[in-house]
């Protein structure tokens, strides 16, 4: 049996950060962000790679990956048409995988830790559940400026809410959302998503009456944790939660990128990563 696909989201148009922040130079050697997960994953035994694109930063990525990434490995793109949203993205894959096996989904401005890779691949090969890698929140924050975080509710391993709160920030107060929600002060060790999901092949038929029934007028985009929070309350599926102790190191904005940069070359220094995200 060959090891799981990964579908990357990489059709965001990144307009906080002001450029393709997939290929944000995060490496010690200039990498981007979607060079240092590709090596992860393969470092944690995934065996093909599906890059969602769109088709204004598509051929940039699509060019960067011919160039850098080892040759041999199977690595394909989607296109997604229509900027709707995480479910829309992961659908545009659909054709790209092999759905008699479950298969990962992940960011393409996030690095997750090669830790958090291993955890998602044993469970794609071990389990027949939905699975969410789970992050403490204060370590799945990088700078300054505000995000957005998925805060979720975990009973016995297993997810049973997910919120999104908004305007998440560090303060001196503690970790404060600015969305009216409560709590306005979040726990530090408060497991958040940051989409990295193992996906069984039966939740796609979901995701697309999820896609059919949405209204777009009254909201432009629906997001994975959304979906899967509304399933969470009237379908049998069951997402196993994994926490883990990485941190995320994500390039939200363009005042982000040298902590990420820092944040890297200490992992490199710690030996979680290696110097070099491939060697041919």
């Amino acid at each position: 049996m060959t090891g799981p696909s990964l579908v990357i989201l990489a059709a965001g148009r990144a307009r906080r950060y002001g450029g393709v922040k997939q290929l944000a130079p995060v490496g010690m050697h200039g990498e981007g962000v979607i060079d240092l997960i590709a090596s992860d994953a393969y470092n944690a035994g995934f065996e093909d790679i599906v890059i969602v694109i769109n088709h204004d930063t598509g051929p940039e990525i699509q060019e960067h990956v011919a160039k850098f990434w080892p040759k041999g490995r199977k690595v394909s793109f989607a296109f997604q048409t229509e900027l709707r949203g995480t479910v829309s993205a992961v659908l545009a894959a659909e054709s790209s995988l092999d759905l008699t096996r479950p298969f990962g989904v992940s960011n393409a401005d996030d690095l997750y830790g090669r830790e958090s890779f291993h955890l998602l691949g044993e469970h794609l090969a071990t389990s027949e559940n939905n699975c969410l890698v789970g992050f403490e929140l204060e370590r799945a924050l990088v700078g300054e400026l505000p995000v957005s975080r998925g805060t979720c509710r975990v009973v016995n391993g297993h997810l049973t809410e997910i919120v999104e709160r908004r305007n998440v920030s560090a303060t001196l107060e503690g970790y404060a959302a600015e969305d009216g929600l409560e709590p306005a002060v979040l726990h530090p060790q408060t497991i958040v998503s940051m989409n990295l999901w193992g996906f069984q092949p039966s939740i796609i038929p979901l995701m697309h009456v999820s896609l059919d029934q949405h209204d777009f007028e009254k909201e432009k985009e629906i997001q994975l944790s959304t979906f899967v929070g509304e399933i969470l309350h009237h379908t049998p599926f069951r997402f196993d939660v994994m926490r883990t102790g990485s941190r995320c190191i994500g390039v939200t904005h363009a005042e982000d990128l040298p902590l990420a940069q820092i944040l890297v070359r200490q992992e490199i220094e710690a030996g979680e990563r290696p110097e070099f995200a491939f060697v041919n």
